[in-house]
């Protein structure tokens, strides 16, 4: 384990394809940084290569799930685990290239005087070129709305984050409750009521290089209804979502 408490964080499904590359990629960055992976049992064979990675790394750890269950859920328990082994810094990012590792520094260099640094893909014009019209529409849709009902001006269904631990309780990622892809959302609108920093950063967002988009039809009918509840809670029950513990920082 590296002593400045420095962890990335990557959930896998189905990435065989990818897994072994970005790994080489985030060590290429040198920084000094452990790695964990998160597999929900991937029929790809994703989690033995992650195996054969962290027998060979003592920087690389992985947990392994029984099933596909949630994207959320997935990063809810990488947070947790970063929380009880006391790291100090944690970047969130997919495994597919969406996000490039190269970032993580930029993210890093503007972390400094904030709580939670995001890569957004909002900032730059050209981030979404590679993009079908469909994909494109969706994105943007799904922007708008979170910025209309939920009064967040940044990039909230992303993935790619920068958390400092050390400066948000625990206790505020114990109140979300979304397992799926709503908890992005969920979790920025949290921070954001409680009034903790938020820095974005432009990035590109190219299509994936390998594989397939794990969200489906179903997902993001679902992310709607939860943004419509989430809404509802804004209004009529937003105590439910303020942290009231201490804020003391470890």
């Amino acid at each position: 384990m590296t002593q400045n408490k420095l962890l990335v964080f990557i959930p896998t499904y189905n990435e065989a394809e990818n897994v072994r590359q970005i790994y080489e990629q985030l060590i290429n960055l040198q920084l000094s940084a452990d790695i964990l992976f998160l597999d929900d049992n991937s029929p790809d064979g994703t989690g033995k290569i992650i195996d054969e990675i962290v027998a060979n790394d003592s920087r690389v750890f992985a947990i392994h799930r029984s099933g596909k269950l949630g994207i959320g859920s997935a990063h809810m328990e990488g947070i947790a685990w970063a929380y009880n082994r006391n790291y100090e810094i944690l970047v969130t990012m997919d495994c597919d290239f969406t996000h490039s590792p190269s970032y993580i520094l930029d993210l890093l260099k503007n972390s400094e005087e904030h709580n939670l640094v995001i890569g957004s893909r909002y900032m730059k014009r050209e981030s979404l070129v590679t993009w079908n019209l469909f994909r494109k529409t969706l994105t943007y849709f799904g922007h708008f709305l979170t910025t209309t009902l939920l009064g967040m001006p940044q990039d909230a269904s992303g993935a790619f984050r920068l958390y400092r631990l050390y400066q948000i309780p625990k206790g505020v990622f114990e109140l979300p409750t979304s397992k799926g892809y709503s908890f992005f959302f969920e979790s920025l609108f949290i921070l954001n009521l409680n009034k903790f920093t938020i820095k974005e950063i432009p990035i590109d967002l190219p299509s994936r290089t390998y594989g397939h988009s794990k969200m489906s039809y179903k997902d993001a009918w679902h992310s709607l209804v939860y943004l419509l509840s989430l809404f509802r809670r804004k209004l009529f029950n937003k105590k439910s979502l303020i942290y009231n513990g201490p804020r003391e920082t470890r």
